[in-house]
């Protein structure tokens, strides 16, 4: 089971634009982190000793529109408005693990998606993503993050997947904003590539086709995403013109990576609509 305890990290030199400093004699700093408020500490002795006793919090302080008793995965919504402190701290965070990550202390914009495991002990956090509430650019994530100890364990593909179940309520087409990290470019290409193949592939065994729109408003990816993924696995011509070339080497590879994914999200364990936002 698991136990109580705070998230260590071992930090980075912190920028300026931080507002935290540290005098420490240790050859190494540390920011200690509550796992469940993330509020940010400067000694072990602090958190334990100060913090953690009168400490209350043990989920995020938002609406949890996803559970899944299954697997014991939460998502928390939450309003950057009316949550400044925790919305900041996770903002702060982030920072340390995303170099493009520019520091946000005006939260008020954003909503934010926050991913638990949940046991008798509370949420433990996981990742998170963060949108602004109108965006001009379509844009349906605006910082995403997956916790280094969780990694490798589809929760990014997750997260970006719940992004698009929430843009198809809305009835918005979607794309995440720029710039993405390294392994950000690598899990939506792998979303976008399995998400637009099992559709084709699904039509095509149909005898019928989708064209590019289809296949967005379908998915509610953006044409441009649709476009640049079929063309980089050779699905679509660099003509971009029909007919989409499904070869039975793709077919198969395809096939094999569905039967290995485990972790996907469940529509059922999904309680969100639109209207939800304007709920108190």
């Amino acid at each position: 089971p698991h136990t109580y305890d705070p998230l260590a990290l071992a930090a980075p030199p912190l920028m300026d634009d931080t507002s935290i400093s540290f005098s420490h004699s240790d050859s190494q700093r540390a920011l200690w982190i509550c796992e469940f408020c993330l509020k940010p500490l400067e000694s072990q002795e602090q958190l334990f000793e100060r913090h953690v006793p009168n400490c209350t919090l043990r989920y995020p302080p938002g609406r949890e529109i996803y559970r899944d008793t299954s697997q014991h995965y939460s998502v928390f919504e939450m309003e950057g408005l009316k949550q400044r402190v925790y919305s900041q701290n996770i903002c702060l965070l982030s920072k340390l693990f995303l170099e493009h990550k520019f520091l946000k202390y005006d939260v008020e914009p954003f909503m934010f998606y926050i991913m638990t495991e949940w046991d008798q002990y509370g949420h433990h956090l996981l990742g998170y993503f963060s949108k602004e509430k109108q965006s001009p650019d379509d844009y349906n994530v605006a910082c995403i993050l997956t916790l280094p100890p969780y990694q490798k364990r589809g929760l990014g593909r997750f997260l970006i997947e719940l992004s698009y179940e929430l843009s198809k309520a809305e009835g918005r087409i979607g794309t995440p904003e720029i710039p993405l990290s390294d392994l950000g470019k690598l899990t939506y290409h792998s979303y976008w590539r399995d998400t637009l193949l099992t559709l084709l592939i699904d039509a095509d065994e149909r005898g019928k086709t989708l064209s590019i729109a289809e296949l967005s408003r379908l998915t509610s990816i953006k044409t441009e995403d649709i476009v640049n993924t079929l063309t980089k696995i050779s699905v679509l011509p660099p003509n971009r013109k029909y007919p989409f070339t499904l070869t039975e080497a793709l077919r198969i590879q395809h096939s094999q990576k569905v039967m290995k994914s485990s972790l996907h999200l469940n529509p059922l364990c999904l309680h969100w609509s639109p209207a939800t936002l304007n709920e108190p």
